[in-house]
């Protein structure tokens, strides 16, 4: 688990390394990211952090509430941030929605509450991924990788290949061992969108407003019934789920198979 340490003034950087601060609007790479601002009241829990992050190579800096934080990420532009929710001075949620509005910066929240409806605002608001407390300094290192990694550029033309999947958008062509899938448009959206954040949850909110613009209409019902199509032509179903692994009351996310061939069933 984190231990407590005394809070690190400014930017921590490791002797002889160059800062890792981009100009705004400018994405990360796993080059040069390193830069993180951790948004936390508990000063324990920040100044564990905030070790834990530094000795690990990262440069951090801490904000004890929501305001400050936002100033700091509007002049600093870090590389991701770390959000608690539960904050003194505004709710974390509407902060998300302030640096949504000016930054696309990947944001894991920080939440002591792990039931669906908590989980399900908190990504449709904009978190790009969330940890429940408590939590050890590897798992925060490796939410911190995997949305920088995802945060890369990548050429919306880009093919994309997850375990024996291949997506090719220039095409529009899925291919599943070789054999063409047969997908509608709507089919190869859904599956092309959740192949760009493949191995992260999507809620069917989101999927309702990026494959079928739909942001206050339309119904989740939609999104099940594609997502049973998919579902058949990619030979599986949702209580034998290969590819698509559904995260109850929360959403959908597409795997590799062979790398989370330990992994529980799917909950429906």
């Amino acid at each position: 688990m984190l231990v407590p340490a005394r809070p690190a003034a400014g930017w921590e950087r490791p002797a002889g390394r160059p800062a890792g601060g981009r100009s705004p609007g400018e994405p990360p790479t796993l080059k040069d990211v390193t830069s993180v601002l951790v948004v936390e009241d508990d000063p324990q829990i920040r100044a564990a952090l905030t070790r834990s992050l530094s000795t690990r190579g990262y440069e951090v800096r801490g904000s004890a509430n929501g305001l400050q934080g936002l100033s700091i990420l509007v002049d600093a532009h870090p590389d991701a941030m770390l959000l608690d929710l539960g904050l003194p001075d505004i709710d974390g949620l509407d902060l998300l929605a302030m640096i949504r509005a000016v930054s696309p910066v990947p944001v894991v929240v920080i939440t002591a509450r792990d039931d669906d409806d908590q989980i399900v605002r908190t990504l449709d608001a904009g978190a790009d991924d969330y940890i429940v407390k408590p939590f050890s300094a590897k798992q925060v290192e490796a939410r911190l990788r995997a949305v920088l990694r995802r945060a890369r550029p990548e050429s919306i033309d880009a093919a994309i290949t997850v375990g024996e999947l291949h997506i090719d958008p220039a095409t529009r062509q899925a291919t599943l061992c070789g054999r063409d899938l047969g997908l509608t448009r709507k089919e190869f959206d859904l599956l092309h969108l959740l192949a760009t954040r493949r191995g992260r949850v999507v809620t069917k909110r989101q999927l309702l407003v990026e494959v079928w613009d739909q942001p206050y209409g339309g119904t989740e019902n939609t999104v099940d019934v594609h997502l049973s199509w998919l579902r058949r032509k990619l030979g599986e179903t949702a209580t034998a789920p290969r590819y698509l692994r559904t995260v109850h009351g929360v959403g959908v996310r597409l795997v590799d198979p062979a790398a989370v061939a330990d992994e529980q069933p799917d909950q429906v």
